[in-house]
């Protein structure tokens, strides 16, 4: 970092803080304001802030970290860029027409007051064991690589990089609320963009071009499909790990059928049930703006693959093939292999090594944009969700004002749960493979509950609150049988013990058993229940939608509309037939 880096970084402060500042006097005090910016956002700014939101630490850490390990493999999560038009065509509709503030809450006009409870506490854990603590430990990564010599009494450079990007990005999320963030972050995609492509563009210039990253990564990382097992591995069925025997639920490399029926689900649920995501489209102001932001924002969602996972191999072949001394210095061992632990600093070390001053600085820039930009958005949905499914359910009396004054008390809050739960994350595999194994847990009862409740009418609250429990205590139960492995140095199993093939199991598959034990108990519960009261759901489910609910939605889209839409799913076919090794 030289002078015109540091005075580039100030610039997009300077700019990044006007935008805040001019947003924040703009706001007015009401829970609607500042919880979805007066339901006013146009469709750019939706699409761009529910980018910028998903697009933070994960990906400019993890993701890139899983490119330099794993190759193209995590490609699959971003081509999930379809499951927006899913959130855009099939979902919005409903979400607008019951004009709620949460997801809990749709559940509880849905089904019943207890569902809305019970996923507001679920979403609250998941957001600090996820967002939150991951998006404060990749801002300690990249200040631990950018500037490792910075030291501030017992702390370190990881530390201070933590607790700043913490204060910086609290105090106008605080301040502003939703329409802060949204402007703030729709100003974030722009750098976070360029400065990513840019990083793209030298290390490909360093490395000798596409053919040369092609030839030294190999068919093997530009495969997005692998094998059940890796090659020369027998596999079986019984639950054994040893060198040339398998069993293939044990396979950690990303195999093809987990990825096929594991990694939708997860995406279904994130981009169209999560608070996070849904609370900028709730912020439309009708139902064609929500539509169009969610289109836009899938087409940004495509570019993942190039920015994040790319940058990722390109610095594998630079450190593994000794094209950058630097690089091979941080990232290799003494055999000339990728240290795995060391990958999630792939992409602030390609910063710090093959950028130009200047550039450098701009491409920081996009790095802090986008660790900000999706803390901001994990703070004003966490505070919407205890203020409005909480606070205000307890003290239906409440004021405005007051409302506004809980949800800033109950970010600071969420902030400070998040730092303690960092030791645990960093003793995980890696930012995004701890990031997927969480959710993995956590997203199958949510998806089954929304997606099924919307699908049948007769899906009742008694059959969403059993598959609720029943899925989040199968969740709970693989962390708690994880996290002493990663927490504790050589903590390990008795091997052949039911918690030891517990946590040999891919987490995908996992995945997969809680979302059969969901539905199964969703459907069984539901029938042997009462049915639900028709007129009180009506037009929450396709099963009870009127003529003119159809009618309403047919006048909200248009040609423009589905070609955009086609656009993208042209794109993801493309992705699928290119990357096949």
């Amino acid at each position: 970092m030289v002078f015109i880096d540091w005075v580039v970084i100030a610039g997009y402060f300077a700019i990044l803080l006007g935008v805040a500042w001019w947003v924040i006097n703009k706001g007015s005090e009401t829970a609607d304001d500042y919880f979805l910016a007066g339901r006013n956002l146009s469709w750019w700014v939706i699409g761009a802030s529910i980018f910028a939101s998903n697009i933070g630490s994960e990906h400019l850490v993890g993701l890139a970290g899983s490119g330099a390990t794993d190759g193209v493999a995590m490609a699959h999560y971003e081509l999930h860029a379809w499951c927006l038009l899913v959130l855009g065509w099939g979902l919005i509709p409903f979400y607008m027409r019951s004009r709620v503030f949460t997801m809990p809450e749709f559940l509880e006009r849905r089904f019943n007051s207890s569902s809305r409870w019970v996923l507001s506490l679920i979403s609250l854990v998941a957001y600090v064991v996820t967002k939150i603590a991951v998006g404060i430990f990749a801002g300690g990564i990249v200040f631990s690589v950018l500037l490792p010599d910075m030291r501030l009494g017992p702390l370190d450079s990881f530390w201070i990089g933590s607790i700043l990007v913490i204060v910086l990005t609290g105090a106008y999320t605080i301040l502003g609320g939703l329409r802060a963030v949204a402007y703030t972050e729709a100003l974030q995609t722009l750098i976070l963009v360029l400065g990513s492509i840019l990083v793209t563009i030298y290390g490909l210039d360093a490395l000798g071009g596409w053919s040369r990253l092609r030839e030294i990564c190999g068919s093997e990382m530009f495969n997005l499909w692998k094998p059940m097992v890796p090659a020369g591995v027998e596999s079986t069925w019984e639950p054994v790990k040893e060198p040339g025997r398998m069993a293939w639920y044990f396979n950690d490399n990303y195999p093809w059928l987990s990825m096929l029926f594991c990694a939708p689900v997860i995406g279904l649920w994130y981009w169209c049930t999560d608070q996070y995501i849904v609370q900028r489209a709730l912020g439309a102001p009708n139902e064609t703006e929500a539509r169009r932001g969610s289109i836009f924002a899938s087409m940004l969602k495509l570019l993942p693959v190039f920015i994040f996972i790319i940058p990722g191999m390109i610095c594998f072949a630079l450190s593994t093939t000794g094209a950058s001394g630097p690089l091979q210095e941080a990232m290799v061992d003494a055999d000339g292999n990728l240290i795995r632990e060391e990958a999630q600093k792939a992409f602030p070390m390609l910063v710090a090594t093959i950028l130009p001053p200047g550039v450098r600085g701009l491409v920081v820039a996009g790095l802090l944009a986008a660790l900000m930009s999706s803390l901001a958005g994990v703070f004003n949905a966490s505070a919407t969700l205890f203020t409005m499914d909480f606070y205000s359910k307890l003290h239906p009396t409440v004021s405005q004002g007051r409302l506004v004054w809980i949800g800033r008390v109950a970010t600071g809050v969420m902030v400070l749960i998040g730092l303690a739960w960092i030791p645990v994350i960093q003793g995980g595999r890696g930012l995004y493979d701890y990031l997927q194994g969480v959710q993995a847990y956590l997203a199958p009862p949510i998806f089954v509950v929304f997606f099924l409740g919307i699908l049948w009418k007769r899906a009742n609250g008694a059959g969403c609150l059993a598959a609720l429990l029943i899925g989040f205590v199968m969740g709970l139960v693989r962390l708690a049988i994880d996290t002493p492995v990663k927490l504790i140095d050589g903590y390990q199993y008795q091997e052949g013990s039911m918690l030891w093939i517990l946590n040999n199991m891919f987490f995908q598959y996992y995945s997969m058993l809680i979302l059969a034990v969901c539905v199964i108990v969703m459907v069984a519960v539901s029938l042997v229940t009462a049915a639900p009261d028709y007129e009180k759901i009506q037009g929450l489910t396709f099963g009870t939608l009127t003529a003119e609910d159809k009618a309403e939605s047919r006048a909200s889209w248009n040609t423009i509309d589905i070609v955009a839409s086609g656009l993208v799913l042209v794109a993801i076919l493309a992705a699928y037939l290119y990357f096949q090794g």
